[in-house]
C-alpha cells in the first residue's frame, strides 16, 4: 500500500472537506503547495459517461487563455512547405517518413504531435505507441490538419488536450501554482466550457459529476460542480 510523506499528510489534512466553488478551491491549491519546484495545477473530471461505448468518448481541446506556464515540444509530420511552415511557427521538430521511424524506435521526448493529412498513412502505423500514451494526432483535437503553423503556435500558446480514461475521467493540466488564481480560474473556466461543448448527445444523466483540483504533490480538492455549471452561464 502506497505510503504519503509527511508534508503530503499534513497538507492533506488542511483540505477543506467540503465542495468549495472554483476560485476558493484554485485558492487552497496554490497555499497547499509546499514543493521546491513551480508544480503544476490539474483539473480532473468525472464524466457520465461510459467510454467502452465510442458514441460516448469525449475528446476534444482547448487554448487556455492564460497559458500552461511550460514549454511544451511539438513535432510535426509533414513534407515540403508545410514542413517549412511548421519549423517557422516554432515546432522542436519537423520531418516525414524520417520522424515516422525516430519515433517508432522509441523517441518520445515531445508532449504534443501535429500532422498533415497527407502523412498519416505513414503517421497511422504509429497508433498502436502513441495512441496509449495519448500523443497520436487527431482531427478531433486539431493535431490532424494543413494548417500546422497555426496548430503550431496555438499549442505552444498553451492548448491542451483532453480525453476521458477508462474510468470516465478527464485529466488536464491548468497552469501552475504560481500563477494567480483568477488566471487559473479563467483556464478552469475555458476547459470547462469546453468539456460541456464536447457532451456527446448519447451521455444520460449527469454530464460532469465531480471536479477535483490539485498541484503536482499536493492532495485533491473537490470543487463545486454545480457551481461550476451556474458559472457558465
Amino acid at each position: 500500500m502506497k505510503r504519503h510523506g509527511k508534508r503530503f499528510r499534513m497538507a492533506a489534512q488542511a483540505v477543506t472537506p467540503e465542495v468549495q466553488a472554483p476560485e476558493q478551491a484554485l485558492g487552497q491549491v496554490r497555499a497547499l503547495a509546499s514543493a521546491k519546484f513551480d508544480e503544476t495545477v490539474e483539473v480532473a473530471c468525472r464524466l457520465g459517461v461510459d467510454p467502452r461505448h465510442t458514441e460516448e468518448m469525449v475528446r476534444g481541446s482547448v487554448a487556455l487563455p492564460s497559458g500552461l506556464g511550460r514549454k511544451v515540444r511539438v513535432i510535426v509530420f509533414a513534407r515540403g512547405d508545410r514542413a517549412r511552415e511548421a519549423e517557422q511557427a516554432g515546432a522542436d521538430l519537423v520531418g516525414g517518413d524520417e520522424l515516422v521511424q525516430k519515433v517508432q524506435g522509441g523517441w518520445f521526448d515531445f508532449d504534443v504531435a501535429v500532422a498533415t493529412p497527407d502523412m498519416m498513412a505513414a503517421v497511422g502505423r504509429l497508433g498502436r505507441i502513441l495512441g496509449p500514451r495519448g500523443l497520436m494526432p487527431n482531427p478531433k483535437s486539431g493535431t490532424v490538419t494543413f494548417d500546422v503553423g497555426a496548430a503550431v503556435r496555438e499549442i505552444k500558446a498553451g492548448k491542451v488536450e483532453f480525453r476521458t480514461d477508462r474510468a470516465g475521467v478527464v485529466h488536464v493540466p491548468i497552469g501552475r501554482v504560481s500563477f494567480e488564481t483568477g488566471a487559473l480560474a479563467q483556464n478552469f473556466y475555458a476547459l470547462l466550457d469546453a468539456l460541456y461543448r464536447s457532451k456527446p448527445a448519447a451521455a444520460k444523466g449527469t454530464y460532469v459529476r465531480s471536479i477535483t483540483v490539485s498541484s503536482t504533490m499536493g492532495p485533491g480538492v473537490r470543487v463545486d460542480p454545480t457551481v461550476s455549471v451556474a458559472a457558465q452561464g
